[in-house]
Parts: C-alpha cells; structure tokens; sequence
C-alpha cells in the first residue's frame, strides 16, 4: 500500500535540483516524515515537497535559509474542527501554532533533527488523524 501512495520521483528530481543552504537537512527530515508511518506519501505541492495520506497535511517551507521549516495543515480543503482547533500531543514543543489548524516546525540543524525525530514522528502520527 505504501508502494502505491508514495510518489518519490518528482519529489526525487525537485530535490536533486534544489539550491538551498540546508538542503541535506531537508533530505534528512523528508526521510524522518516518511518513516513516520507507511501511509504518508510525498508529492511537490505549493511549491515544495509536501506529504499526504489522503489529503497534503505537511509542506516544506523552502523560504528560511537559517532553519529547515515544515508547515503541518489540513490540506487545502475547510474542515469543521472543535473550537480549540487540532490537538496532538506534544511533550517536546516541537509546534508553533500558526492558526487553530496550521502550525510551524523548525529544526536549526541535522543533530535537532535527529534529536527530535522521534517526537516528531509520534506528533505526525497524531496529526494524520484530523485529516
């Protein structure tokens, strides 16, 4: 199933033309995003690699060259959500809420990533479920 969804090819080639300062980080948390759970697939969308399930719930944010960014949405469709908006657990900080249903990560080098992989695979994992 994972085989169907996941489309690395352009993403392969976005990435391979890519200039970017940070760009081996980003190929490190793009890979991090993609073990989170075999569901999750890649594609370009806005602009940058972006990952979904059934809808894009995560895109880079190519903007920053001090920091690698990832904006976690819902996709580009409303959705009716509690009036607190999207819970997930996370113990490490990891989320800088941008909206009730939009929120920003950073991660300042590869050893941040590393660091905090784990807790953000775990926060991905329960992000999915609002989709």
């Amino acid at each position: 199933m994972a085989g169907s969804k996941r489309k690395v090819e352009n993403v392969d080639t976005f990435m391979a033309e890519l200039e970017h300062p940070l760009k081996s980080e980003l190929q490190a948390l793009r890979e991090l995003i993609l073990a989170a759970s075999p569901e999750i697939g890649e594609g370009i969308k806005w602009n940058a690699p972006s990952f979904r399930v059934q809808e894009y719930f995560a895109t880079f944010n190519l903007r920053s060259a001090d920091s690698v960014q990832l904006i976690l949405h819902l996709g580009a469709k409303v959705r009716a959500l509690p009036p607190d908006g999207v819970v997930v657990a996370d113990p490490a900080g990891l989320l800088h809420w941008l909206a009730k249903d939009r929120a920003l990560v950073k991660f300042a080098d590869r050893a941040a990533i590393a660091a905090r992989g784990p807790a953000l695979q775990a926060l991905l994992r329960e992000w999915i479920v609002w989709l």
